[in-house]
């Protein structure tokens, strides 16, 4: 196991006001600001595709909580260099960033749902390079004391297939989606996510 004392060093400050800096406030205004200014130019897909990503976020942020709750560690943990670390694996900072991932990224999408790119659907080519280029950062992100990797078999390509391209298919395929089916696949994460963390978080104390 790589790093087994990142998870102590994350437990010691889950959910603690010590680490708190004025910032947080500054990128939360900046995301409501981000979301505000698409709806009031009616970018309604846009934002269908922001929620869609940030759903499955919070979905397996989540379950990564539970990994640690019933194994002992997590798969990935953030034991420090966050303002207020909301889940074992999640800090403010990066849950913010990927409130407003879909809804930028989706400003890059062909018009056209159907064109294909080198022969690949573009929505599908899309989803999987930008999965691809996260799964990248991640590299980098483990080399600094903010975020580790805990188990030795999780590295760039199972977060790479396990989170990122559901991450980005489900941004980029909700962009597309009638407004009914959109709304039913934030709504049903949303009250999955939101009953999880009732439960495991506020009842059970597990996460």
């Amino acid at each position: 196991m790589n790093h087994p004392e990142a998870t102590a060093m994350a437990l010691s400050i889950l959910r603690s006001g010590n680490p708190f800096q004025w910032y947080v406030i500054t990128l939360l205004a900046l995301t409501l600001y981000v979301y505000v200014n698409e709806y009031s130019k009616k970018n309604y897909r846009g934002i269908a595709a922001g929620l869609s990503l940030y759903m499955v976020h919070w979905f397996v942020e989540i379950g990564n909580a539970l990994i640690q709750h019933f194994s002992g560690h997590a798969l990935w943990t953030v034991p420090t260099g966050t303002a207020f670390l909301i889940l074992v694996g999640v800090g403010i900072e990066i849950s913010l960033m990927f409130a407003v991932s879909g809804l930028i990224l989706s400003k890059l999408l062909p018009e056209d749902p159907g064109m294909k790119v080198l022969g690949i659907n573009n929505r599908l080519l899309f989803a999987v390079a930008n999965a691809a280029f996260y799964s990248v950062f991640e590299i980098f992100l483990v080399k600094t004391p903010t975020f580790v990797w805990v188990w030795p078999f999780w590295g760039a390509f199972p977060v790479f297939v396990t989170v990122y391209i559901p991450f980005f298919l489900a941004a980029f395929y909700a962009y597309d989606w009638k407004p009914r089916t959109q709304k039913l696949f934030i709504g049903t994460l949303f009250a999955i996510n939101a009953a999880s963390l009732v439960v495991f978080a506020g009842i059970l104390k597990w996460i």
